[in-house]
């Protein structure tokens, strides 16, 4: 019979975040990602200590991510925010995710460097926190309505984010 191959934690992780994209957090299982590897489900357990501690590898992962994509669109507010919504329709769950399930501070913190660096740029180093949290809950906010389908009164929703991002980018210059 020949040997099992080996899977690491980086492609279960992997696989897991294809699970979560393609059947949401309730179909993000154990089985559900063992098939996804092509293992056993009780093999994951070697690796993860249950669902929870998949999940959060899962949020981590998607942080990092998420990280690396305003890394290559920094330093301009403007490109950010493009990247964040970018992110965020490209990987719905995830950026679902991010927000129910925390990270380890450290990687939060790597993955906001960009935006707040960015607002330092605009409103100088002592303020720059104050507008990356501004600029993140705008946008965050922004993103979970428009990914829920909530703007029903119609209009351009692109437009929407464009208006919105350009006050809010011209408010923080002021």
């Amino acid at each position: 019979m020949p040997t099992p191959r080996r899977t690491t934690n980086e492609q279960v992780v992997a696989a897991a975040q294809e699970v979560l994209e393609s059947a949401g957090p309730a179909g993000l299982t154990m089985q559900a990602v063992a098939t996804r590897v092509g293992v056993r489900a009780p093999s994951l357990y070697k690796r993860f200590h249950d669902r929870e501690a998949l999940v959060a590898a899962v949020s981590r992962a998607s942080v990092e991510e998420l990280g690396r994509c305003l890394e290559a669109a920094a330093p301009e507010l403007e490109a950010l925010a493009v990247a964040y919504r970018a992110f965020a329709h490209e990987r719905p769950e995830a950026f679902r995710l991010i927000f129910a399930v925390s990270a380890p501070q450290e990687v939060l913190r790597r993955a906001a460097g960009p935006v707040v660096d960015a607002c330092a740029l605009v409103v100088g180093e002592d303020h720059a926190l104050d507008a990356a949290r501004l600029f993140t809950a705008w946008a965050t906010g922004f993103l979970q309505m428009e990914l829920a389908g909530a703007f029903r009164m119609g209009g351009d929703i692109d437009q929407a984010f464009d208006y919105g991002l350009r006050h809010l980018v011209a408010g923080l210059r002021a």
